[in-house]
């Protein structure tokens, strides 16, 4: 028998660019597709879910930013690159039959709802996955510290970090042989090793909302239901 779900509803951080595939930039639609069948089969669960995506395959403030481009003008133009990797996170998931709302910081009507945490919650509790878009609204935020922000007013029981790896390694193992992979850490070890699982202000706002943060390997078929049973690798991050 498959064992239940560990958490009852969860919150997805993906980056932008874990939509790319093998492209130098923008979508790969096989990708983003294998995405939502992991998102529907953790639905199937029983589980409310979340989603928040970055923007960088499509646009980054903080490159655009570094050549010349003021900052602010830069962070709101990559807040509207997180729309259009949700617009089509919702529509992959639509097309498995996954009801899903797009709702966006940053108010346009016309394409999705407006954020509002309440409305949010509704839909989760009918089962709905809800992707959060436009960042916190806010220039000089990341959407890491997004996604702490949004599971935190969700009440959410853990925020996933799906990423090219399976967890935290005390370096980067596509390039350090015998890095070593972290089966748990605290919110401080992370910030003292700055470990760049997440930006400080994601973690802060995590520890003082008691919130577990799991890395794993968003790119393994089937692991984040894998995780959401308690099974396979992942990185855990919570106060010890």
């Amino acid at each position: 028998m498959t064992p239940p779900a560990v958490y009852k509803r969860v919150l997805l951080k993906l980056s932008g660019e874990a939509l790319m595939g093998r492209r130098e930039f923008g979508l790969d639609n096989e990708m983003v597709g294998a995405i939502a069948n992991d998102i529907k089969a953790v639905v199937a669960m029983g589980v409310q879910v979340s989603v928040v995506i970055g923007g960088g395959n499509i646009f980054r403030g903080v490159s655009g930013a570094a050549s010349g481009m003021d900052r602010a003008q830069a962070d709101y133009m990559g807040m509207l690159a997180t729309v259009m990797n949700a617009l089509a996170m919702q529509s992959a998931l639509e097309k498995r039959d996954v009801e899903t709302r797009v709702q966006s910081a940053i108010p346009m009507a016309s394409v999705c709802e407006p954020y509002i945490r309440r409305r949010a919650e509704r839909h989760m509790e009918k089962g709905r996955v809800v992707v959060f878009a436009a960042g916190t609204g806010n220039p000089f935020f990341t959407t890491d510290t997004a996604a702490a922000l949004r599971a935190a007013e969700m009440k959410c029981d853990a925020l996933l970090k799906g990423t090219q790896v399976d967890g935290v390694y005390s370096a980067d193992p596509r390039k350090v042989q015998g890095a070593t992979r972290y089966e748990q850490l605290s919110y401080l070890d992370v910030l003292a090793n700055d470990l760049g699982v997440m930006d400080a202000a994601a973690i802060s706002l995590a520890r003082e909302n008691h919130l577990p943060i799991i890395v794993f390997n968003i790119h393994a078929p089937g692991a984040f239901a894998q995780v959401m049973r308690g099974e396979g690798a992942f990185t855990k991050i919570i106060e010890h």
